[in-house]
């Protein structure tokens, strides 16, 4: 549910956010129907998955050295801080060896992580967020806080929900790292042209808000995976 306007963090009680807070008031129940949709369908999800957890594990430890799982700070609802569950698909500590964005030759990845990055396995590890509630399965993709920190005001308004594990920008920048192999600066590229592009879906999807509209997001997803 969402907080009372005045018991928002103040970095959020904006005008820019206010038009999007007022819609999202008026959709309680699809708030409702959104948080017991992501409980119930994690923890089934989980208990069906886990022999391919189990495997991904494996395999992760026999292919490199390190973690199964990635954590990482990641920035959720109210701009709240939590640590994102991912199969770990590169070297152990790669984000100390380059970027915080992943291009689509980058040499951090290792064998095992190509073949889970390629079927998006990596992302199922979220689940685990969502029962917690840290993560929804449709919303703006988290982000770590140095990229929040280049959200215009308006942009704000995606710390309004959950930070979801698919949304309609996930769908259209699927391709996102090929785009940033191609530049010099990838974390300039990301903030200064793909995160503003990213960020008019998320902002729309806001607008347009509705449980049903998860349903069908969450299908368009199952679709590109496959494609």
């Amino acid at each position: 549910m969402l907080k009372d306007w005045e018991q928002l963090p103040e970095e959020l009680q904006l005008a820019e956010v206010k038009p999007y807070y007022e819609i999202l008031k008026k959709k309680k129940l699809s708030l409702i129907l959104k948080r017991i949709f992501d409980i119930v369908v994690s923890f089934v999800m989980l208990i069906i998955l886990s022999p391919v957890f189990v495997f991904l594990g494996i395999a992760i430890k026999i292919d490199s050295k390190g973690p199964i799982f990635f954590r990482q700070e990641r920035i959720t609802q109210y701009g709240k801080t939590f640590k994102i569950f991912k199969f770990r698909t590169m070297v152990n500590n790669a984000e100390k060896l380059g970027t915080q964005v992943t291009v689509g030759n980058d040499a951090r990845i290792t064998k095992v992580g190509k073949f889970i990055r390629d079927c998006r396995l990596d992302e199922i590890a979220q689940l685990l967020n969502i029962l917690t509630g840290d993560m929804t399965f449709v919303g703006t993709r988290p982000e770590v806080r140095k990229y929040v920190n280049h959200y215009t005001k308006e942009m704000m308004a995606t710390l309004l929900l959950p930070a979801g594990v698919t949304s309609l920008a996930s769908i259209y920048y699927k391709d996102e790292a090929k785009l940033l192999d191609k530049s010099n600066n990838p974390d300039k590229t990301y903030i200064e042209e793909v995160l503003p592009g990213k960020m008019k879906y998320n902002l729309q999807s806001i607008k347009e808000f509705n449980f049903f509209e998860d349903i069908k997001i969450m299908l368009k997803t199952v679709v590109a995976v496959i494609k």
